[in-house]
């Protein structure tokens, strides 16, 4: 991948790193506090005790970090800032716990996901009934208790009223479209074969103005920037949205699970219309599209059906011209940033954020 070189490059990730680990200490602290503040008696007894502090620190944080730099195009250095920033990460475990549920995902950041935990423990104490059932239900649970939690540290953040009011009409969007990307994803279905543009808009709302797009216009609300600052942050976050995803995508096919923390091929398991899939499809031969016929045909995907795919799919040449869009939109992101004459530490920041999220490797 080609970028636009940043000589602060390597300080802004350190800031970057610095920021992000008292962060994940808020959101740690955060949730231990709420836990020991609802969960008593036998309640208590509840393995969300032990799991959810550890579940909520467990990831990257990258809707965090795009939110607080987008504070920081406009705001300085912020204890409440950041504290206001941490809220997505417990917003974007809420959306995990709910989606490993939904699409019955095993692991979760190289962790068995939480409604498997729960499942683990209801057989590990010999409750009744069944045991799977009960680990969906106390999943999603705790995703709803998530969702709630998270609005509670953003409202305590300390931050006044005024800057949580300019940012709440972004925050309600950033919520509402995350919802309704998830609704998209639930026919989200590789059989159906849907047409570039409708993957792109379904890439767009689930995860592209969520990952990158909402959280810095969010960050850059709380803050009061200006106008022309949060359009040319939207510009950035819709292009590198695009792109995270692509590569998300990817990693999802032809990732290593030991890095990733979830089985390569998931995606293709379950059907998903996923970027390389389709762009797979408008590329293939004839030959080509007739072993893809035979693949969306199967009954059960598996391992050498993934293999098969993961050739099949190279054949085509979509995983290069992946590759080539990732590029391109990383590209524009950046040009859009330094047209748009932000502060040193935040422009350069955005520059390695781009980096770190369409990564081959995350």
């Amino acid at each position: 991948m080609t970028s636009i070189a940043k000589p602060d490059a390597p300080e802004a990730a350190a800031w970057l790193d610095s920021s992000r680990r008292r962060c994940r200490g808020d959101v740690r602290a955060f949730v231990t506090d709420r836990v020991r503040e609802y969960f008593t008696g036998r309640a208590s007894e509840i393995p969300a005790v032990t799991v959810l502090p550890e579940f909520v620190a467990g990831g990257k944080l990258l809707r965090s970090m795009f939110a607080y730099t987008g504070w920081c195009c406009g705001g300085p250095e912020s204890d409440a800032a950041l504290r206001a920033a941490g809220n997505l990460e417990l917003l974007h475990c809420f959306a995990l716990a709910h989606d490993d549920v939904m699409d019955g995902s095993a692991w979760r950041r190289k962790q068995p996901a939480l409604h498997v935990q729960f499942a683990r423990w209801h057989e590990e104490h010999g409750l009744r009934g069944p045991a799977a059932r009960f680990g969906e239900s106390a999943a999603v649970l705790t995703g709803d208790m998530l969702l709630v939690w998270a609005e509670r540290m953003l409202c305590e953040s300390g931050l006044d009223t005024a800057a949580i009011a300019r940012a709440r009409p972004v925050y309600d969007m950033l919520r509402s479209e995350l919802a309704v990307g998830q609704f998209c994803d639930l026919v989200n279905d590789a059989r159906e074969l849907p047409s570039w543009d409708d993957v792109l808009d379904v890439i767009r709302r689930k995860s592209g103005n969520y990952t990158v797009r909402r959280p810095l216009e969010f960050g850059a609300a709380l803050a009061g920037c200006p106008q022309q600052v949060i359009d040319a942050l939207g510009v950035y976050g819709g292009v590198l949205g695009e792109a995270f995803q692509f590569r998300d995508d990817l990693l999802g096919v032809f990732g290593d699970p030991a890095v990733t923390g979830k089985p390569a091929g998931d995606d293709l398991r379950e059907r998903k219309a996923t970027s390389v899939v389709v762009l797979a499809a408008e590329m293939a031969d004839r030959r080509q599209r007739g072993e893809l016929a035979g693949l969306l045909d199967l009954d059960v995907v598996d391992d050498a059906a993934i293999g098969r795919w993961r050739v099949l799919l190279a054949e085509t040449g979509a995983p290069d011209q992946l590759e080539k869009y990732i590029d391109a939109r990383v590209r524009r992101a950046l040009e859009a940033i330094d047209l748009a004459g932000l502060p040193q530490r935040p422009a350069a920041a955005l520059a390695v954020l781009a980096g770190r999220c369409t990564e081959r490797v995350r």
